[in-house]
């Protein structure tokens, strides 16, 4: 029997935004075997709005058609509807949903750019390799933040030299906090100046950036200055330079570790003591017996298992001294 409701499809053609965008909104949840047909044609609605759900609702899907819909709608002239659209083509899988942004990604507003060079990135294409290097000196701190990002997905040997001079000069902090961490898939000791440099770096969050690459790529060079980044001003900073002092077992940085075990931030200690079991210095055993009365839990727990990782470490020394 006929209800003389509005069907869905009525729903989406109707003359009020709001129960246009609400239809949009149900179509995913709807027995609609085929939704992209209905919501192609709401990508050029009239109201932002609308546009914004419809974009949304075609998460997920990488056709062609809806890829190269989606990638227009960067263009739009909503700014909602535009970082929807770049939101939902950074969720793409397919390298193949590749081309259709391949052209934003040097032409166009910066911003256009930036959200293009966003969506491919996890795409790991090497199309983007050739326009990522090129907008590294692009005038738009943006655009380089997400190039840099592309590159530290690609993992291409030929941009480390690039990214290290990005790191070490480019005038935008959070640029070259991005490209010292993209540094860490780097197996190469010339990126060292670059690293070291950065924890010298105004900004503190470049400093903890390039603390925590440096353990990363085990760069045992880098001891000397990882134990004079246990000086930061920043307690964020240490707590990176406590956890790659720790990777690299370095000995050298036992009196700033220790030292740490009686900072007022209880994420240092945690890391501080963790780096003393990795080290597994003797050295270490009565500051982490002092460890054991911290007024944080967890760093009564952790200097317990590190009391125990030094005993069992003496104890493989001793037999294989004794074999």
């Amino acid at each position: 029997m006929h209800t003389g409701l509005p069907t869905l499809a009525d729903r989406l053609v109707d003359p009020d935004a709001t129960v246009r965008r609400l239809a949009v909104i149900d179509l995913p949840y709807s027995d609609e075997d085929d939704i992209v047909p209905l919501l192609l044609p709401r990508l050029a609605d009239s109201d932002a709005q609308v546009r914004t759900e419809a974009v949304r609702a075609l998460e997920g899907f990488e056709e062609a058609e809806v890829v190269q819909a989606l990638a227009a709608m960067l263009l739009d002239a909503d700014a909602g509807v535009r970082l929807a659209a770049g939101e939902v083509l950074a969720e793409l899988k397919d390298t193949a949903s590749v081309a259709p942004l391949l052209p934003m990604l040097q032409s166009g507003p910066a911003e256009v750019r930036a959200l293009a060079f966003r969506a491919v990135r996890a795409l790991r294409a090497p199309q983007a390799f050739v326009p990522a290097m090129q907008s590294l000196r692009d005038a738009d701190a943006a655009v380089r933040r997400e190039a840099v990002g592309v590159l530290g997905y690609l993992k291409d040997p030929a941009a480390i030299g690039e990214l290290a001079e990005v790191a070490a000069n480019d005038p935008d902090g959070e640029v070259r906090r991005i490209a010292v961490g993209a540094l860490g898939y780097a197996s190469t000791v010339s990126v060292l100046p670059a690293l070291t440099r950065a924890l010298a770096d105004g900004a503190w969050m470049v400093r903890d950036e390039a603390a925590q690459t440096l353990g990363k790529l085990r760069l045992a060079l880098a001891i000397p200055d990882l134990v004079h980044a246990m000086q930061d001003d920043y307690w964020q900073v240490r707590v990176k330079a406590a956890r790659s002092l720790g990777l690299l077992k370095a000995e050298a940085g036992l009196p700033a570790l220790v030292a740490s075990l009686t900072h007022s931030i209880s994420n240092l200690r945690k890391e501080a003591v963790i780096a003393l079991g990795e080290i597994g210095d003797t050295r270490a055993i009565t500051p982490l017996e002092g460890a054991l009365a911290d007024p944080d839990p967890d760093v009564r727990k952790l200097a317990r298992l590190a009391l125990t990782a030094i005993g069992l470490a003496q104890k493989a020394r001793s037999e294989g001294a004794g074999s």
